[in-house]
């Protein structure tokens, strides 16, 4: 969503299988462009469920306490095809959290209310995974201090975890409110202890990488949600995912790595120049509201293959970059195919 291509490579994973594999999967997917149909009986809600779990399995080969939170797609949490009724156990017992945009303000528009319909839709979902053990983290789009105000109200009255986002771009530290909610100098080591965070993905705003890191390490937000990336495309190193760990009152975060399963971004490190003439069988439309991102078929073993599983994907990065967990986004994929 944020930064441009990158060619690292760091992994020392001896678990994952070979790099050369990853390139095997990218020749082949290249090479049978288009000759493959999805299963008209596929489940595609029951896919993404897997494919949340499968990385939470794999990463937690690594890091046993390492936390998944997958973004939007809340509907997931329930096995029922249209109520929050019967709760998808395997799949909230694999996740940590739930994150959510646009519950309070921004779904037609920024700084603007969400309907009470969609409110409610959603938080149905919600409550169920909070039942479940689940937290919620809920990202609101306003800028007027009355509004950030009360999204942060009607999170802390609903039990969720809220960030008020001034800028849709999640580019900038907001400047309001001056005093954090739940602010603490506690050192946070699991996501259950967090009181909030901070959403903020998009690097380009920082000349360097140094400034990002000072930016954060003047706050006291319990979590950071951030991109792995800087905006010149290279990969933030162990030591500098400690250093983002320090709140300025002494404290302790936890620092959470964005990264897209649902779609393709062709400013990743793993794109293929070739794949804008003649995209793999598995990349679909690009979205119509951001550029150079492509719904994928996110169940496909080629496209599982630049996520997890083989050395260098981008969770082994992840991994190597000392991160405390990742915040799994376009989890709503399987919307798109419905609707197909």
């Amino acid at each position: 969503m944020a930064s441009p291509h990158s060619i690292a490579f760091g992994s020392n994973a001896k678990h994952r299988l070979p790099f050369f594999l990853l390139a095997l999967a990218s020749l082949f997917s290249f090479s049978s462009c288009r000759k493959e149909k999805i299963p008209a009986d596929l489940d595609f809600r029951a896919e993404m469920r897997a494919f949340v779990m499968e990385i939470a399995a794999s990463a937690r080969l690594v890091d046993p306490d390492f936390i998944i939170i997958p973004q939007n797609g809340q509907e997931l949490a329930s096995l029922s095809a249209d109520d929050a009724g019967t709760p998808a156990t395997d799949y909230l017992a694999a996740i940590d959290g739930i994150g959510r945009e646009d519950l309070w303000y921004g779904y037609a528009n920024d700084d603007q209310a969400t309907p009470a319909t969609e409110t409610t839709f959603m938080r149905e979902y919600l409550d169920l995974a909070k039942a479940n053990g689940v937290r919620i983290l809920v990202t609101d789009y306003c800028s007027t201090s009355a509004k950030v105000d009360d999204a942060y109200a009607q999170n802390l009255a609903a039990g969720y975890l809220g960030f008020a986002a001034h800028r849709r771009e999640l580019d900038a530290i907001p400047s309001y409110p001056s005093s954090l909610p739940g602010l603490n100098a506690d050192t946070i080591h699991s996501l259950d202890q967090a009181r909030n965070f901070l959403y903020l993905i998009n690097p380009e705003a920082y000349a360097t990488r140094q400034a990002l890191i000072d930016a954060v390490t003047a706050t006291n937000y319990d979590a950071l949600i951030m991109d792995l990336f800087d905006a010149d495309g290279n990969a933030f190193t162990a030591a500098e995912v400690e250093q983002l760990r320090a709140k300025a009152n002494g404290g302790r975060r936890l620092v959470i790595c964005y990264m897209s399963i649902g779609e393709a971004e062709d400013y990743r490190y793993y794109w293929n120049a070739d794949w804008k003439p003649r995209k793999p069988y598995w990349i679909e439309a690009e979205n119509p509201d951001w550029k150079g991102n492509y719904k994928v078929w996110y169940w496909d073993d080629a496209w599982k293959a630049y996520i997890y599983g083989t050395e260098g994907s981008y969770l082994d990065r992840i991994l190597d970059a000392g991160f405390d967990g990742t915040y799994l986004d376009i989890i709503d994929g399987f919307e798109f195919f419905e609707s197909k």
